[in-house]
């Protein structure tokens, strides 16, 4: 695991009103994003697509790591490259990976109050499965709050961070970029969201600890795109509500 770089200064919401009233549609990615990155899940996930890959491929789970996150860095997510490199079958490889033990993920009601009061729609886009979406909302206590979830199935398999990815998103919702903020906790899936007018929310753990990540994974965090970085994702939503007009 790498550590990461330092980040730029959080920018206030509250600084920067008018900007989150023009806000009406709320978009949150889904692992380490709606919950903290301490938590394992995002290392369960990344062991059962290493042992997926290397059953797969009958290498050694060394060398499937390697393919998994060399795939995951040029195509976008793992799947991805294991569909165009070896004609992975999709549905049999996220009910694989996104088998995992949700007991020590407790609800979250600050922050599940703080996303019910803003202001027009609320989505889920996440390159995971719906289902692996849908289980974690319910124990976060919050599946209620949206009003749809966008996988990677519904994607028709075009990972964020590449521009097809996102307009194909804004177009099965109806999302009016210049109405809408979009929060992630890797900043290279911030840049095309804010080349395509949408405001930016890096969501980072407290203190830069983060889930197992490589080197790369932290690149663009200090990048023009990223509008706000957060530590509090329920501190700053909260405020952010109040600027809104809530």
């Amino acid at each position: 695991m790498s550590l990461p770089p330092s980040l730029p200064p959080s920018l206030s919401p509250s600084a920067s009103g008018d900007t989150f009233r023009r806000v009406h549609t709320w978009v949150f990615d889904l692992d380490n994003t709606l919950y903290p990155a301490h938590h394992d899940l995002w290392g369960q996930i990344d062991a059962r697509m290493k042992a997926y890959i290397s059953d797969l491929l009958g290498i050694a789970p060394e060398e499937a790591f390697r393919i998994q996150k060399d795939y995951y860095r040029r195509y976008g997510t793992s799947l991805r490259g294991l569909m165009i490199e070896h004609k992975v079958e999709p549905a049999a490889f996220l009910a694989h990976v996104h088998d995992v033990d949700l007991t020590g993920l407790d609800a979250a009601p600050r922050l599940a109050a703080a996303i019910e009061a803003l202001p027009g729609q609320k989505l889920v886009y996440t390159n995971g499965s719906e289902r692996h979406a849908r289980n974690v909302l319910g124990k976060l206590g919050m599946d209620a709050h949206f009003a749809a979830v966008h996988d990677i199935v519904a994607a028709e398999f075009h990972p964020k961070p590449t521009e097809e990815a996102y307009t194909r998103f804004l177009s099965a919702h109806g999302v009016d970029p210049a109405r809408s903020a979009m929060f992630e906790d890797l900043a290279r899936n911030l840049e095309v969201p804010h080349r395509l007018g949408m405001l930016t929310v890096l969501v980072v753990p407290p203190g830069q600890t983060v889930a197992a990540r490589e080197s790369w994974e932290f690149e663009g965090r200090e990048d023009a795109y990223v509008d706000h970085v957060t530590e509090d994702l329920a501190g700053f939503l909260e405020t952010v509500a109040e600027a809104a007009g809530n």
